[in-house]
């Protein structure tokens, strides 16, 4: 099974959001993914559009339609109050990426909390899935939230990879990694496709792909951008590529 790979532009977003010029492009930026061989597109818009802006979400939108290709997926990020479920209403995204951080995290750490939050989700997950989104659950490697993931209607679940990275090259990778191949198995039994994010680099991605062959897609945006000021973007992009097909 193929990986996808969907690139995060947030990070173009929040430096062109440094200086009131314009540059660099989010749009561009995605073009050049996309002939990089990027499968997808990914964003995660704040409520305080610190980085990607309503904007950003509307005119990626008109450019992935105007490619016409069902293979390239746009996939929308974000805690689900109103205006997130407005903003994914207006632009029908393929995908919608639940994740429960707070309007001030300076990024997602922690999944989603599903027995808590069941009574919340089941609604909000519904309702994505009338609009045509797939709709994926961010959550940490435990394998006993899969069933509930699966109860409150997610058709996927995207694996919090942070810890994975924080222990690649020490003593607690092959435990850790372990409990991230637990994970993804007992989605599968629940009949859930298994995504993953956060802190993915071209060092430790091929060590989770091998252990996770079936593994969906992964949404990468920070280490890429950040190899992309020393490799270029479009070469980046296929550096990522080659890094999964290993």
């Amino acid at each position: 099974m193929a990986t996808s790979l969907s690139v995060n532009l947030n990070k173009v977003a929040l430096l062109r959001n440094q200086r009131d010029v314009g540059y660099p492009s989010v749009l561009e930026a995605a073009r050049i993914c996309l002939r990089a061989g990027a499968h997808g597109i990914t964003v995660h818009p704040r409520p305080d559009e610190r980085h990607i802006r309503r904007s950003d979400v509307t005119e990626l939108s008109a450019l992935l339609r105007e490619e016409a290709d069902e293979a390239i997926e746009f996939n929308i990020e974000g805690n689900p109050f109103p205006d997130f479920m407005a903003l994914v209403e207006e632009v029908r995204p393929a995908q919608a990426t639940l994740v429960p951080d707070a309007p001030e995290a300076a990024t997602s750490d922690a999944g989603w909390n599903i027995a808590r939050d069941a009574d919340r989700l089941t609604p909000i997950i519904r309702d994505l899935k009338a609009m045509g989104c797939r709709v994926s659950l961010f959550v940490d490697a435990d394998p006993s939230v899969m069933p509930l993931a699966a109860e409150v209607g997610a058709d996927r679940v995207e694996l919090y990879t942070g810890p994975y990275a924080h222990a690649f090259g020490g003593s607690a990778q092959p435990s850790v990694l372990a409990d991230y191949v637990r994970t993804a198995e007992a989605a599968r039994a629940c009949g859930l496709g298994v995504n993953a994010g956060h802190d993915l680099t071209l060092d430790n991605l091929p060590t989770l792909r091998r252990a996770m062959p079936w593994l969906a897609e992964v949404s990468i945006g920070h280490a890429l951008v950040a190899d992309a000021l020393w490799l270029g973007l479009e070469p980046a992009v296929r550096a990522y590529l080659e890094a999964l097909a290993r």
